[in-house]
């Protein structure tokens, strides 16, 4: 084996060992940046805004019923809830 085999084939372990970095250090960088996302797509999915005046909602639980509420506009509820209260009212008839 020559001399500038053994340059070419060292070279090419660099080349081979810096792509490994470059793509551990990328896998990396994604891994963050995706939960970055998650985290906020958590936090966007906890957070709503009042339809009127865009105020946040506040997530509040009477009765057994979970809703989210604006202070001046009044209450929403989920389908769940709704359902519930449907039945409740069903039941007292």
């Amino acid at each position: 084996m020559s001399v500038l085999d053994e340059k070419d084939r060292l070279g090419q372990k660099l080349r081979d060992l810096e792509k490994a970095r470059e793509d551990q250090w990328a896998a990396e960088h994604d891994r963050e940046l995706l939960e970055k996302l998650r985290t906020k797509v958590a936090t966007e999915k906890m957070q709503m805004n009042c339809p009127r005046c865009g105020r946040a909602l506040e997530s509040v639980v009477r009765s057994g019923l979970a809703m989210l509420q604006c202070a001046e506009h009044g209450a929403w509820l989920d389908k769940k809830s709704l359902e519930l209260l449907s039945q409740r009212s069903q039941d007292n008839k």
